[in-house]
Formats: C-alpha cells, sequence, structure tokens
C-alpha cells in the first residue's frame, strides 16, 4: 500500500463512543504505522477501558497539560511513559475516558509484508539483544509500542495521520470477547471493575493470559458473545 493510500481507517466518530464500547469494539481492528518504507502492522488483542469518575485512569487525578489528550473528544492519541517504555491509548466519548490498548498481535497481509515483520523485530528485541519471536513482539503496552516505532513525543495528543499512524478495519470478526479486571491498578483504586477485554482466539498472546490455568468463568472472567462484531469477510493475517 503506498504511503498515502487509505482503506476503511477508522473515523473519529468511532472513538467517539462510551469507552467500554470502543474497547471490546477495537478488538480484531489494526494499528498501522509507517515507518520508513514500511507499514507496521498489529491486531489489537486485548484493551482496558478507563473513566475519569473511577480512581484507577490518570484523568482521576485531575486535568494537566500532559493528560489533555484524555479531555479532548474521542480519536485523540493519548501516550505516557509506563515501566520504561511507551504506551497507546485512544480518547473516548466524555471528558477523561479512554482505552489502553494494552497487546497485539503482529499481522502480516498485503500492506505489512515479511519486511515490515523483520523491521518490528528489529524495533524490539530481547533483554539479550536476540530478535523475539512474532507472538511476543506486542504482548504488552510497551512491547507493542516498541516494535510499531510509536513514540510519545511524536503522537501523544495528536490525532491520527492517515499517512503515518491509523487504526483500520479489516473485516476481522471477533465473535465472543472475555471480559475481566484490569491488570496494574493498586488495592483500593477500583481493581475491581471488569473493565479489560480481551479476544478468545489470542488469549494466550495477551499480557496475562484470563484462560490460564485456575481461571475460572464466572468468577475470574466473562466469556460474552460480542454484540456487534464486524461481519465483513476477514482477509490474510498471522497467528
Amino acid at each position: 500500500m503506498p504511503a498515502t493510500a487509505v482503506r476503511r481507517h477508522l473515523p473519529d466518530e468511532f472513538f467517539h463512543r462510551d469507552a467500554q464500547v470502543l474497547a471490546r469494539d477495537l478488538l480484531g481492528k489494526i494499528i498501522r504505522h509507517r515507518q520508513g518504507p514500511y507499514w507496521l502492522s498489529a491486531r489489537i488483542i486485548e484493551t482496558e477501558a478507563y473513566y475519569a469518575a473511577e480512581k484507577g485512569s490518570h484523568a482521576s487525578l485531575g486535568y494537566t497539560e500532559k493528560r489533555r489528550a484524555l479531555f479532548l473528544d474521542g480519536g485523540h492519541i493519548y501516550m505516557y511513559y509506563a515501566r520504561g517504555g511507551d504506551s497507546l491509548n485512544f480518547s473516548a466519548a466524555g471528558p477523561g475516558n479512554a482505552v489502553l490498548i494494552k497487546s497485539a498481535y503482529p499481522w502480516v497481509d498485503e500492506v505489512c509484508d515479511s519486511n515490515a515483520l523483520a523491521q518490528m523485530q528489529l524495533n524490539n528485541p530481547d533483554a539479550n539483544g536476540q530478535l523475539r519471536p512474532p507472538e511476543r513482539l506486542c504482548a504488552g503496552q510497551t512491547l507493542l509500542c516498541k516494535a510499531l516505532g510509536l513514540k510519545v513525543p511524536q503522537w501523544d495528543a495528536q490525532r491520527f495521520d492517515p499517512e503515518h499512524f491509523f487504526v483500520e478495519d479489516t473485516g476481522v470478526l471477533v465473535p465472543q470477547v472475555i471480559q475481566t479486571t484490569r491488570l496494574g491498578i493498586p488495592a483500593g483504586r477500583d481493581e475491581h471493575l471488569p473493565y479489560r477485554f480481551v479476544d478468545p482466539e489470542y488469549a494466550r498472546h495477551c499480557t496475562r493470559n484470563p484462560l490460564r490455568r485456575g481461571q475460572r468463568e464466572g468468577q475470574d472472567y466473562a466469556l460474552q458473545i460480542n454484540p456487534s462484531p464486524t461481519t465483513a469477510a476477514p482477509i490474510k493475517g498471522n497467528r
């Protein structure tokens, strides 16, 4: 795909919705970021919703210039540093509400070919400097940003740019969704809220597998029918 070509990139209106609805509907969508000659791409497999009114969110700490994107209309990019790396969020409807892109899976198609995947591996080597296997490249919020080359100074508080960075609907169908509690929320800061959403097909590749041994449906997570999945036929992708 040429740098200026756009297919079904998601419009701003898609993001200007309730944070939980947005978090669920982002599953299966493809993040595209252009780095040099390549479109680096990853399928979203895990998200978390945040609201200004609950204690787990950055917005609950109040407005600052750094958090400005959280208080803008849906479809603004909010990036911050976490665990020594960059993290990617999208603002939702309502001041202070947003969705964190928790993890993804490399997506290979006619846009993001094997050369682009190789670039993602070069972007995100392991602690020993070795190439990570594809399934581990985006298995966490900072790993995702590193693999895709997304940086806080470049994209925080920006809108999507169809020539460089956008989210695309390729017609992937996500018929079921896992809903469970978010990760890393300190005790006493609404850690009990079930605002984490995972694509069951990719659960073993997300930050922490909600279907791991010892977890019980109805107690630790809920497996739900997706009420509004994308219905178009999926295009080729790797899993």
